[in-house]
């Protein structure tokens, strides 16, 4: 996981999957916050706490992690409000938070731990409050980057949807997302199955950041995607969010 993190660390500001992913996670925020002032966000399993700066538009936010690594990083770009923690046993008080989000880690759990971290993200909600996740999608998508990832599962609309409903909070709106990147995503990943997975130590290409021009048009592509969002939902992409609400 130090390689992921260490990767997503020299990336995430720049790099295009990052932007759509802010791009895409934005009205969902936007919407949970419903222009409510001095909310209290917790990122669950916030890695480097780079999103930490996106919840923080939204009121008071605050994120954990398990990797010491991935806090160091947090930490040396100055950023507070961190923790060292499991998901599985989140250490605050019932109903303690207005949003509370989780960023690519379900996928990255065991069986267990995944249970564990949907109930426990479920109890620090505050009654009416609201979940966010966002995971890795579609099976056929599994490659390299499932290597760097610790990658156990990718989930589909209905497995996605049955987690979330079977803890408690009501479905609010699910969709794919990356669309757009789905059939040259395809494509690779399969050539990538089929002449055998990277190990950890080479599969951080993945996310290293493209050219310019390629990055700038990527991006591009992403915030089209996003726009089409804000009105309609996606029937494949390579993740998927989701927004839920705990009942009041």
């Amino acid at each position: 996981m130090d390689h992921l993190l260490r990767a997503t660390a020299a990336a995430e500001q720049r790099h295009f999957w990052f932007r759509g992913f802010r791009y895409f996670v934005t009205p969902l925020l936007e919407r949970a916050a419903g222009g409510r002032p001095s909310l209290r966000l917790l990122d669950c399993g916030c890695g480097t706490g780079n999103n930490l700066e996106l919840l923080s538009q939204f009121g008071h936010a605050f994120g954990f992690d398990l990797t010491a690594s991935g806090l160091a990083f947090g930490k040396a770009a100055g950023r507070t409000r961190l923790a060292r923690a499991s998901i599985g046993a989140i250490p605050f008080f019932d109903a303690s938070f207005d949003i509370v989000t989780s960023f690519d880690v379900l996928y990255s759990l065991p069986d267990p731990v995944e249970q564990a971290a949907i109930r426990e993200m479920h109890r620090i909600t505050k009654p009416g409050g609201w979940l966010i996740i966002n995971v890795a999608a579609m099976e056929m998508l599994r490659g390299d980057h499932s290597v760097l990832s610790h990658e156990v599962r990718r989930y589909s609309r209905e497995s996605l949807a049955r987690l979330v409903t079977g803890a408690g909070f009501t479905l609010e709106r699910i969709t794919y997302t990356n669309a757009v990147l789905f059939p040259p995503m395809a494509l690779a990943r399969a050539l990538q199955r089929s002449r055998g997975l990277s190990d950890e130590q080479h599969a951080d290409e993945e996310i290293s950041v493209p050219s310019a021009p390629v990055n700038a048009a990527m991006t591009a592509l992403l915030k089209a995607e996003s726009l089409w969002l804000r009105v309609g939902n996606n029937p494949f992409g390579s993740s998927l969010l989701c927004l839920a609400r705990k009942s009041g």
